[in-house]
């Protein structure tokens, strides 16, 4: 009968080990899944923040093309200023002259 209970005993321990492996395993994907849940959050995190920082970009670009557009009608205004100025001058001269 003693051997019996040893045998029973003995035969246990393999079953032991794999329920231990099997917590371990468990425990390993649970921790697995946590990790991805986080990891899927901070990637939807990270593409909201590209799709705002390219929305910005878009916005800053329009708003470049905008002052350089601007620039030119300055120019533009300051050429046209300056021959003004120069025909007023001449004629100013040629009335001067009379």
């Amino acid at each position: 009968m003693a051997k019996q209970a040893v045998a029973r005993t003995v035969d246990l321990e393999p079953i032991d080990r794999l329920e231990e492996k099997l917590r371990l395993l468990i425990d390993t994907v649970t921790q697995l899944r946590g990790e991805q849940a986080k990891a899927i959050d901070e990637n939807t995190r990270l593409l909201d923040e590209n799709a705002r920082l390219s929305r910005e970009v878009d916005t800053l670009r329009s708003r470049v093309a905008d002052a350089e557009a601007t620039g030119a009608e300055l120019a533009t205004l300051r050429d046209e200023r300056d021959l003004i100025r120069t025909r007023v001058a001449d004629m100013l001269s040629q009335l001067d002259a009379l």
